[in-house]
This record gives structure tokens, sequence and C-alpha cells, in this order.
């Protein structure tokens, strides 16, 4: 499966998630509102195929120091805490499937969040 499809089905998974396409690649919101993964196709040729999502507060700067290889501040909105994590090295895909619950978490209404799993 394309990384980007196994993406799309971990995203849609979760309560009252969509996606749609947003400035020119898929992005996945809660009730069609906040963005809480945002697919990254070698965004302005930066070379990496990779999503960014919100991340919960120090887990940005943990993960980049950590595994600079795997992790990286987005541009535009790694300022606010957004984590990017690549999609074109070896993915641990349990792994990303808890950076998204996390994601999803750190945007969506208490009564959604509170039904996500870790």
């Amino acid at each position: 499966m394309a990384p980007v499809d196994e993406l799309r089905r971990r995203c849609l998974a979760l309560p009252e998630s969509c996606e749609r396409i947003s400035h020119g690649e898929p992005a996945w919101f809660v009730r069609e509102k906040k963005s809480f993964a945002r697919f990254a196709d070698h965004h302005h040729d930066d070379g990496r195929l990779a999503f960014w999502c919100p991340a919960p507060p120090g887990a940005q700067e943990e993960l980049v120091r950590a595994e600079p290889d795997r992790f990286f501040r987005p541009p535009y909105v790694g300022r606010h805490g957004w984590l990017g994590v690549r999609l074109d090295v070896d993915v641990d895909w349990a792994e990303v499937d808890r950076i998204i619950r996390d994601a999803y978490r750190v945007v969506a209404p208490r009564s959604l969040a509170t039904l996500v799993g870790g």
C-alpha cells in the first residue's frame, strides 16, 4: 500500500474525521474544521515524502532531537509545535498510528478525544 493510502486509512478510522485537499495535498480534519494531519509530497522540493501533524507539548523537540533522520520541524507550522514525520524511510506504522492519534487528541473536542485510545 502506498504511504498516502496507509496514512489515509489510519486518519479516516478516527471519529468524525474527513479528508480534503489543503494546499494541494490531502489533509485530514476533525469535524471538517481542525486539521490533525497533512500529507507532504516533497513540499517545495524539500526531498521528503512525509506528513505534518500537531504534537503534544514537548514532543516535537524530543523526537527531532532523538531521530532527526525520521522527524523534522516542518516549515510554517513547526513554530506552533507541529511535527514532520518522514514516510520515505523505514516506517514504523505502529508508531505513526500513535503519532496520528496524539495529533487527533491535540485538536479534537474532548468528547471525541476521549474516544481515541493510545
